[in-house]
């Protein structure tokens, strides 16, 4: 192997890391140390300290710049796709966090995401109880296992393992996509229905509801691809890149090989949905204000005009 590509390699390695580390376990170090985990606290909460603020503005600000380092490719068939090429469902037997401490992958996530924790008959594995502070609801929940109540809670996979088969995962071998399935750097304990609302969404397409989530949410999407060698569609790139400027306020870092955006400010600059006030009467009311796609949260959106129910109106 090259000098350079030694470089480049270990350039992106150095720029997960740091994502991972400030946008992802934005945790105090007393929680860290309770876990005993580096990715301890992904799912905490909003930190308030000024010294967390600032490292997460400069976690998502090299999210940015690791953003411009996946390559942007048109998506795959789905063809062949099945669960199963992922490895057993929450395996311990993965080279990831978490693996091989005798405790299966959702039960590790559930005890890293959730507070007030009690465990099942003593088992130091099995969570009975516990409470979750949902991030994409921005809701508090209260989980207890049972067969009618576990599904209040759920681990969503923030890189879809469908979205990650069309998007490179294919090529990946099956140790490799298990690790993927099982990395808590790719799992949350969320909310159960905005989880099935989700399904294998990837950015462009869903975002949590709770709008102060989207600077993380979008930022370890950024860093499992990367870590995974994935790649994003263009629609993704851009809803993305347009999510971690709105979060620093500085101009995305443009992939090298993407040629100039002559026409973009002219476009910006214009804000139509500043000025809206209301939910749009029709989809042909949004595109033509330029405002399609209109999520949840946004101004214009309606339920009238989500036709799916999925939180993403006028998206077709």
């Amino acid at each position: 192997m090259s000098r350079t590509a030694i470089s480049r390699r270990s350039a992106a390695a150095v720029s997960i890391g740091f994502v991972a580390a400030l946008i992802l376990g934005g945790c105090s170090s007393s929680s860290a140390a309770e876990t005993g985990s580096l990715g301890s606290g992904i799912g905490s909460g909003v930190t308030t300290s000024s010294s967390a603020l600032t490292s997460d503005n400069a976690a998502i600000s090299a999210a940015s710049t690791l953003l411009a380092q996946i390559p942007i490719k048109g998506r795959a068939p789905k063809t062949g796709y099945d669960r199963a090429l992922f490895g057993t469902a929450w395996t311990d037997d993965v080279d990831v966090e978490f693996g091989h401490n005798g405790c299966d992958t959702r039960n590790d996530i559930l005890a890293r995401d959730l507070t007030a924790l009690t465990y099942k008959d003593g088992n130091r594995c099995t969570v009975q109880t516990g409470t979750l502070e949902d991030q994409y609801t921005n809701t508090t929940i209260a989980f207890t296992r049972g067969q009618d109540t576990s599904s209040a809670v759920q681990i969503d996979h923030v890189v879809a393992l469908s979205d990650a088969w069309q998007k490179g995962a294919q090529q990946l071998d099956t140790q490799t996509r298990t690790n993927l399935a099982n990395d808590p750097r790719n799992l949350r304990a969320v909310d159960g229905p905005a989880n099935q609302q989700k399904s294998d969404s990837d950015a462009s397409s869903w975002l949590p509801p709770n709008r102060g989530y989207r600077c993380q949410y979008v930022a370890a999407q950024v860093e499992v691809k990367a870590a995974y060698g994935l790649w994003v569609t263009q629609a993704e790139h851009d809803t993305i890149a347009g999510i971690l400027q709105d979060c620093t306020g500085t101009a995305p870092v443009q992939p090298a090989t993407s040629p100039p955006l002559v026409t973009s400010k002219p476009i910006v600059t214009s804000a139509p949905a500043a000025a809206v006030t209301a939910p749009f009467k029709n989809c042909a009311a949004a595109k033509a204000a330029g405002a399609a796609p209109v999520r949840i949260g946004d101004p214009g959106y309606g339920a009238h005009l989500d036709g799916d129910g999925d939180g993403v109106a006028c998206e077709k």
